[in-house]
């Protein structure tokens, strides 16, 4: 298995889904790195006294904790010292790699008929790092875990439905169902979408949580723009606003690979059922009417169904059994939907969001922030740093004039107030 360059936050990722209780099997599985890495690194945090199933942990509390444990990590360029060498070799590496040559033989081949003098170790790392996603996603297989425990995973998916004349558009739209299947009692939801987009995304998950009554340990969403900003088996980074969603309501999402629908067959399955059982041959007057018809679907026929690999038994019936006890509680307080964006700031310290230009204080200028957005506001971060927050506006210009930098006054009378007066007339 090709190793990545390890950094805080992938030991960060390793050290979760080990505090939520998954052995070492699982996280070397789910994450791609060797069960000798995983052991490594859970080995500090159980030398510090933590255990699995303890007290949570924030982000920040990890990043603190990782790196007073690995002080070597603040520095990462001892680890690319020997790379000139390999990549001396990397179109070689590269051929030897599409024909389906391992890297320890890559690595003994380059060593005896080559002379390259580096570990394998480094050469593993530089392949993780600079060789194309599809020649080293073909070289690895993912397990699943058969059967599911219960409560412990939910795979996640959109599929196309077909064509809907929208009567308050008046025109015609393609319709997603999005669906989420419980692992272990295959009992589904479903909810008919229009849109693509993070909201959507969100949406369906808090609704789709609400209709099971809890929350599975583990989401497996596709590799989805909305979900996952970069495909990759080696490094799933899940979108900020995805991961605001699993850590309120306390899951893990460990991505599926990017065409990889083995990864979440109990969600590819039950697709064209999906098609052919709720939406073929129905007609819909609204959206709302459609999401409702949706859930009573979910909970009634496709609940109700005879359902092969599980010897005949109804999939509600088999949650209300042996899944529904499982499943996290859901947290007290709502989730609030946040998306992000990046936005940079301008000379005039103003950076675009939507269709409004909000202010930023003077000496971030020319930086690019991350921009958190709610209903009520609109959040600036720069480096993980909160900067700027500004109630949220439909358009226009949102300027707090303590953003500019000091008047550097000239001394001639009267000159100060001329000066206030058109700045503000600038702003206004």
């Amino acid at each position: 298995m090709a190793r990545r360059t390890f950094d805080v936050v992938d030991i960060i990722e390793i050290l979760v889904h080990w505090h939520a209780g998954r052995n070492n099997s699982e996280i070397a599985q789910s994450l791609g790195v060797d069960r000798k890495t995983a052991r490594k690194y859970i080995a500090a945090a159980e030398a510090a006294g933590m255990s699995p199933g303890g007290p949570p942990v924030t982000e920040e509390r990890w990043a603190q904790l990782v790196r007073g444990w690995f002080p070597e990590l603040s520095d990462t360029r001892l680890r690319q010292v020997t790379w000139p060498a390999i990549g001396a070799h990397h179109d070689y590496i590269g051929e030897q790699l599409k024909a389906g040559v391992t890297v320890a033989t890559i690595y003994q081949r380059l060593r005896d008929e080559r002379g390259l003098a580096v570990s394998v170790a480094s050469l593993r790392r530089y392949v993780a790092a600079n060789l194309p996603e599809e020649t080293r996603r073909s070289q690895v297989k993912v397990l699943r875990p058969w059967p599911a425990e219960p409560g412990a995973e939910a795979q996640i998916d959109y599929g196309r439905l077909g064509r809907w004349l929208d009567p308050a558009a008046g025109k015609l739209v393609t319709v997603w169902a999005f669906v989420m299947v419980l692992a272990c009692s295959r009992h589904l939801f479903v909810r008919p979408v229009i849109r693509l987009d993070q909201q959507a995304w969100s949406e369906c998950h808090v609704a789709a949580f609400a209709f099971f009554g809890g929350v599975p340990a583990r989401l497996v969403p596709d590799n989805l723009k909305t979900g996952v900003d970069r495909p990759d088996l080696y490094d799933p980074k899940i979108n900020r606003s995805y991961a605001e969603l699993a850590a309120h309501y306390g899951c893990l999402v460990d991505p599926a690979r990017a065409y990889r629908p083995a990864d979440k067959p109990r969600v590819e399955r039950p697709m064209p059922y999906v098609r052919d059982s709720f939406w073929r041959g129905r007609e819909f007057a609204s959206l709302a009417q459609m999401q409702a018809g949706a859930e009573r679907w979910s909970a009634e026929v496709a609940g109700s169904r005879p359902c092969r690999p599980l010897d005949g038994a109804a999939p509600a019936a088999v949650f209300a059994a042996a899944e529904k006890d499982a499943l996290r509680p859901l947290p007290a307080d709502p989730f609030v939907l946040a998306t992000w964006a990046k936005a940079k700031i301008g000379p005039d310290i103003h950076a675009r969001v939507g269709k409004v230009l909000y202010s930023v204080p003077w000496r971030h200028i020319g930086k690019t922030a991350d921009v958190r957005v709610t209903d009520t506001m609109v959040q600036f971060f720069i480096g993980g740093d909160l900067v700027k927050t500004h109630p949220r506006k439909a358009w226009g210009k949102q300027t707090d004039f303590g953003d500019y930098p000091p008047v550097m006054w000239n001394q001639r009378p009267g000159c100060q107030v001329r000066q206030a007066d058109r700045l503000r007339d600038a702003l206004c």
